[in-house]
């Protein structure tokens, strides 16, 4: 059976965590790839799109339970990472 992943709450857990485990013993198959989560969100666009299209994009966000905002960004990362 594999180790629980612990609960990190700071970058500087998170690298202590990494430089000290040994990873051989953690469960990676639930782990989903997260190109640009981490980022610095230094950048901002701003465009006009119909209503209806910003009605139905709030819709989506909010029925995944996440703000629209970041929904927008992670559909735009994944057409992205798209090759």
């Amino acid at each position: 059976m594999k180790t629980p992943w612990p609960v990190l709450t700071t970058d500087d857990e998170a690298e202590r965590f990494v430089a000290e485990a040994d990873l051989t013993e953690y469960d990676f198959s639930a782990m989903v790839p997260v190109p640009f989560a981490f980022e610095t969100k230094a950048a901002a666009f701003n465009m006009h799109i119909p209503q209806p299209l910003l009605d139905a994009v709030k819709a989506k966000a909010k029925a995944k339970g996440i703000p629209f905002t970041r929904y927008v960004r992670m559909l735009i990362e994944q057409d992205v990472g798209r090759t």
